[in-house]
Protein backbone atom coordinates (compact mmCIF):
# COMPACT_ATOMS: atom_id res chain seq x y z
CA UNK A 1 0.00 0.00 0.00
CA UNK A 2 1.12 3.46 -0.73
CA UNK A 3 0.18 6.34 1.31
CA UNK A 4 1.07 10.22 0.20
CA UNK A 5 1.10 13.50 1.70
CA UNK A 6 2.48 16.18 4.03
CA UNK A 7 4.63 14.68 6.81
CA UNK A 8 2.96 10.71 6.37
CA UNK A 9 5.95 8.85 7.10
CA UNK A 10 6.64 10.95 10.35
CA UNK A 11 3.30 10.23 11.38
CA UNK A 12 3.31 6.19 10.26
CA UNK A 13 6.59 5.32 11.18
CA UNK A 14 5.95 4.44 14.87
CA UNK A 15 3.04 2.04 13.24
CA UNK A 16 5.45 -0.52 12.05
CA UNK A 17 4.70 -4.19 14.20
CA UNK A 18 2.37 -6.46 14.32
CA UNK A 19 -1.25 -5.58 14.67
CA UNK A 20 -3.71 -8.51 16.30
CA UNK A 21 -7.30 -7.64 15.13
CA UNK A 22 -10.23 -9.89 17.54
CA UNK A 23 -13.58 -10.28 15.44
CA UNK A 24 -16.61 -12.25 15.57
CA UNK A 25 -16.98 -13.02 11.86
CA UNK A 26 -20.12 -13.35 9.97
CA UNK A 27 -19.66 -16.43 9.22
CA UNK A 28 -19.42 -17.53 12.61
CA UNK A 29 -22.53 -19.12 13.78
CA UNK A 30 -21.85 -19.77 17.53
CA UNK A 31 -19.98 -16.27 18.09
CA UNK A 32 -16.69 -17.65 18.62
CA UNK A 33 -13.82 -14.99 18.48
CA UNK A 34 -11.25 -14.95 16.06
CA UNK A 35 -8.07 -13.31 16.49
CA UNK A 36 -5.88 -12.26 12.93
CA UNK A 37 -2.23 -10.58 13.09
CA UNK A 38 -0.91 -8.30 10.40
CA UNK A 39 2.79 -7.55 10.03
CA UNK A 40 3.05 -3.90 9.38
CA UNK A 41 6.60 -2.25 8.19
CA UNK A 42 6.84 1.70 7.32
CA UNK A 43 9.29 2.58 5.05
CA UNK A 44 10.00 5.90 3.27
CA UNK A 45 9.55 5.37 -0.66
CA UNK A 46 12.78 4.22 -2.35
CA UNK A 47 14.41 7.12 -3.89
CA UNK A 48 15.92 5.92 -7.66
CA UNK A 49 19.11 6.95 -7.49
CA UNK A 50 21.96 6.92 -10.39
CA UNK A 51 26.01 5.56 -10.15
CA UNK A 52 28.20 8.05 -10.74
CA UNK A 53 31.85 6.76 -11.66
CA UNK A 54 34.74 8.89 -11.06
CA UNK A 55 37.63 8.49 -14.00
CA UNK A 56 40.10 8.14 -10.87
CA UNK A 57 38.20 5.17 -9.49
CA UNK A 58 39.22 3.34 -12.88
CA UNK A 59 42.35 2.03 -13.65
CA UNK A 60 42.57 1.76 -17.49
CA UNK A 61 44.80 -1.32 -19.06
CA UNK A 62 44.85 -1.21 -22.92
CA UNK A 63 46.41 -4.25 -24.81
CA UNK A 64 46.25 -6.24 -28.03
CA UNK A 65 43.18 -8.27 -28.61
CA UNK A 66 43.76 -12.01 -28.83
CA UNK A 67 41.89 -14.63 -30.84
CA UNK A 68 40.90 -15.04 -34.64
CA UNK A 69 40.38 -11.63 -36.47
CA UNK A 70 42.54 -11.18 -39.10
CA UNK A 71 46.37 -9.91 -39.95
CA UNK A 72 45.60 -6.82 -37.25
CA UNK A 73 44.16 -8.59 -34.34
CA UNK A 74 47.87 -8.97 -32.46
CA UNK A 75 49.09 -5.54 -33.52
CA UNK A 76 46.63 -2.95 -32.94
CA UNK A 77 46.55 -2.05 -28.94
CA UNK A 78 42.40 -2.16 -29.48
CA UNK A 79 41.44 -4.04 -26.20
CA UNK A 80 40.51 -2.77 -22.79
CA UNK A 81 40.32 -3.65 -19.26
CA UNK A 82 38.92 -1.20 -16.71
CA UNK A 83 39.32 -1.85 -13.22
CA UNK A 84 36.83 -0.27 -10.54
CA UNK A 85 39.38 0.21 -8.01
CA UNK A 86 36.99 0.55 -4.66
CA UNK A 87 34.94 -2.34 -5.83
CA UNK A 88 37.53 -4.62 -7.05
CA UNK A 89 34.89 -5.19 -10.34
CA UNK A 90 37.04 -5.93 -13.02
CA UNK A 91 35.49 -5.48 -17.58
CA UNK A 92 37.47 -6.28 -20.40
CA UNK A 93 35.99 -5.53 -23.80
CA UNK A 94 37.78 -6.39 -27.32
CA UNK A 95 34.96 -6.80 -29.70
CA UNK A 96 35.60 -3.93 -31.77
CA UNK A 97 38.54 -2.92 -33.59
CA UNK A 98 38.51 0.78 -32.15
CA UNK A 99 39.92 1.23 -28.61
CA UNK A 100 37.07 4.14 -28.11
CA UNK A 101 34.57 1.67 -28.97
CA UNK A 102 36.01 -1.24 -26.73
CA UNK A 103 36.18 1.45 -24.00
CA UNK A 104 32.48 2.79 -24.45
CA UNK A 105 31.46 -0.68 -24.33
CA UNK A 106 34.09 -2.01 -21.58
CA UNK A 107 32.30 1.36 -19.28
CA UNK A 108 28.89 0.68 -19.84
CA UNK A 109 29.33 -2.95 -18.55
CA UNK A 110 31.02 -1.84 -15.65
CA UNK A 111 28.71 0.91 -14.80
CA UNK A 112 25.66 -1.62 -14.85
CA UNK A 113 27.90 -3.96 -12.59
CA UNK A 114 28.33 -1.18 -10.13
CA UNK A 115 25.02 -0.29 -10.10
CA UNK A 116 24.04 -3.65 -9.77
CA UNK A 117 26.20 -4.19 -6.20
CA UNK A 118 25.43 -0.57 -4.38
CA UNK A 119 21.43 -1.77 -5.50
CA UNK A 120 21.47 -4.89 -3.85
CA UNK A 121 23.50 -3.59 -1.11
CA UNK A 122 20.56 -1.31 -0.68
CA UNK A 123 17.75 -3.76 -0.90
CA UNK A 124 19.78 -6.21 1.51
CA UNK A 125 19.70 -2.41 3.81
CA UNK A 126 16.18 -2.05 3.53
CA UNK A 127 15.04 -5.63 4.29
CA UNK A 128 17.31 -5.27 7.51
CA UNK A 129 15.50 -2.12 8.10
CA UNK A 130 11.64 -4.26 7.61
CA UNK A 131 13.11 -6.87 9.39
CA UNK A 132 13.73 -5.30 12.65
CA UNK A 133 10.37 -3.41 12.39
CA UNK A 134 8.15 -6.35 12.25
CA UNK A 135 10.41 -8.52 14.43
CA UNK A 136 9.32 -12.30 14.01
CA UNK A 137 5.90 -11.30 12.95
CA UNK A 138 4.48 -13.63 15.58
CA UNK A 139 1.02 -12.71 17.27
CA UNK A 140 3.11 -12.54 20.69
CA UNK A 141 4.82 -9.65 19.26
CA UNK A 142 1.88 -7.31 18.54
CA UNK A 143 2.02 -3.33 19.07
CA UNK A 144 -1.31 -2.80 18.97
CA UNK A 145 -4.65 -5.09 19.52
CA UNK A 146 -8.65 -3.87 18.01
CA UNK A 147 -11.16 -6.05 19.81
CA UNK A 148 -14.26 -5.63 17.66
CA UNK A 149 -16.51 -7.17 20.10
CA UNK A 150 -15.80 -5.24 23.26
CA UNK A 151 -14.72 -1.66 20.71
CA UNK A 152 -11.27 -1.68 22.60
CA UNK A 153 -7.89 -0.63 21.26
CA UNK A 154 -4.97 -1.21 23.36
CA UNK A 155 -1.73 -0.29 22.41
CA UNK A 156 0.86 -2.85 24.08
CA UNK A 157 3.78 -0.54 23.86
CA UNK A 158 2.75 2.06 26.45
CA UNK A 159 0.31 -0.21 28.09
CA UNK A 160 -2.34 2.57 26.81
CA UNK A 161 -6.36 1.22 26.17
CA UNK A 162 -9.27 2.77 24.86
CA UNK A 163 -13.00 2.25 24.25
CA UNK A 164 -13.96 3.52 21.56
CA UNK A 165 -13.02 1.80 18.77
CA UNK A 166 -15.27 4.05 16.17
CA UNK A 167 -13.41 6.99 16.87
CA UNK A 168 -10.13 5.54 16.07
Amino acid sequence: MKVTGQNVYGTLKYESGVHRVQRVPQTETQGRVHTSAASVAVLPEAEEFDVEISMNDIRKDIFCASGPGGQSVNTTYSAIRLTHIPTGIVVQCQDQKSQLKNFDKAFEELRTRVFNLEYSKYLDEIASKRKTMVSTGDRSAKIRTYNYPQGRITDHRINYTIYNLAAF
